[in-house]
């Protein structure tokens, strides 16, 4: 995860909405699948308010750069994801050049810019795979506070990167609408369930994962090369069905309360971008119990963990009517996350699992100690008891339809050019007739 020239701050592109951009600056460089109006999908990488189409500059190019940009141009960037770090790395140091100020390939590649704001934009990947991890421990605490008072983490929850495989079939980009899901729902001072839409709807903010190289079946990948399997990462909101949710999840965990819809932000933002925003792994509480020897590694310790601001917005009709901007819920942090990536990949594969190029991981929800930078409506309003006040004059215990849910990040470390992921947004509909 070296720093190198593709993070100079003083880089400066000849695409100038680049310069200064709040989440795509010339340092960013992430990559993703958009249509330009009128075409098909194709992979591209955005830069500023721009998305430069990468099969069209691959003759541009040359060696592993050139290849990686010719696996990245059809319709999603599962082949590119495939190549590894070293093609990866190589397209981004060849871009970086591209499209930087003084660039003798200008006029070459400026035909193969498109407005970002005219583009649809895909998911990245065909998701063979998704899995939803459980590593933000505050996240767990608080909920299993409302749930287990005198026990709100379970003896596992130390020793195990905690995860259940998720729906890959209903994950969506963002600004996809959310439809309200229907299930059994039971309330405890009901005798029985009932059927119909989920009352209490909610959010959970993630980082999403994606995986690059996969590992064959059988073959674990040990806990030292597992940052070499992850190609990058994007916003994750891991919509819940709460009421559904506590009805049907023991003995076997979520199902409906889940599987309903997923969103992400469509850009990957690279492992490589985010290099200079590494920290290492906070230390454990004293304690708590050391990692197993399959989940150390000094390396993995020393910078495994991220540095990254994660915001959660709300946008209700009501403040939408009276022309207020969204209202933000929590601003938390990444490095909150008591398991790394690398432990995840290491932990996910160690009996054997194969991973493959494209599948997703969900990081858990992301909360901070105290209230300001919890993940989900369920640890702010504790279980729909304390509702938010929003400046429009109206509450939320959860979610109504209509209702828009807002997730930002951004990466800064002085020295450094911050970085953002785009947003990823969704609205919640109402349930289908």
């Amino acid at each position: 995860m070296a720093v190198d020239a593709t993070h100079d701050p003083a880089r400066r592109s000849w695409v100038a909405s680049a310069n200064g951009h709040p989440d795509f600056p010339i340092q960013n460089l992430p990559l993703g699948v958009f249509s330009p109006p009128g075409g098909t999908p194709r992979g591209g990488v955005a830069i500023g308010d721009m998305i430069l189409e990468l099969g069209a500059v691959a003759p541009l190019l040359s060696g592993e750069a050139r290849r990686a940009a010719e696996a990245a141009a059809g319709p999603a960037l599962n082949p590119l994801l495939a190549l590894g770090a070293g093609p990866r790395r190589a397209l981004r140091g060849a871009l970086s050049d591209l499209l930087a100020e003084g660039s003798a390939q200008h006029e070459a590649a400026a035909p193969h810019l498109h407005e970002a704001e005219a583009c649809a934009l895909h998911l990245p990947a065909r998701i063979g795979d998704y899995t939803d991890f459980f590593a933000g421990i505050h996240h767990a605490t608080n909920t299993g506070r409302l749930f287990r008072p005198d026990n709100p983490l379970l003896p596992n929850y130390k020793y195990v990167p905690v995860a259940y495989h998720g729906r890959a079939s209903s994950v969506r980009p963002s600004g996809t609408g959310v439809r309200r899901p229907r299930g059994q729902r039971k309330p405890p001072s009901d005798p029985a369930p009932s059927f119909g839409p989920s009352r209490n709807l909610d959010y959970e903010m993630e980082l999403g994962i994606w995986i690059g190289p996969g590992n064959a079946l059988g073959e674990p990948i040990p806990i030292g090369e597992a940052a070499q399997h992850v190609a990058g990462f994007c916003l994750l909101n891991d919509w819940s069905a709460r009421d559904i949710q506590g009805w049907e999840y023991q003995p076997l965990g979520p199902f409906l309360a889940k599987n309903f819809c997923t969103s992400i932000s469509p850009w990957i933002v690279t492992s490589e971008a985010l290099a200079p925003f590494r920290i290492p792994q906070p230390q454990r509480p004293e304690g708590d119990p050391a990692p197993m020897d399959y989940l150390m590694d000094a390396t993995d310790q020393a910078e495994g963990g991220l540095d990254i601001a994660l915001e959660v917005l709300l946008l209700t009709p009501g403040m939408r009517e009276k022309g207020m901007r969204p209202h933000r819920l929590s601003l938390g942090n990444a490095r909150h996350l008591y398991w790394t990536v690398a432990q995840m990949v290491a932990h996910h594969t160690v009996g054997g699992c194969n991973l493959m190029p494209g599948d997703l991981f969900g990081s858990g929800t992301v909360s901070t100690p105290g209230p300001d930078g919890f993940g989900s409506l369920l640890e702010i309003t504790e279980g729909g008891r304390r509702p938010v006040a929003l400046p429009s004059g109206e509450e939320r215990r959860f979610l109504e339809d209509g209702d828009e849910v807002i997730f930002r990040a951004r990466a800064e470390r002085e020295g450094f050019a911050p970085i953002g992921f785009g947003e990823c947004r969704g609205t919640v509909l109402p349930a289908q007739s």
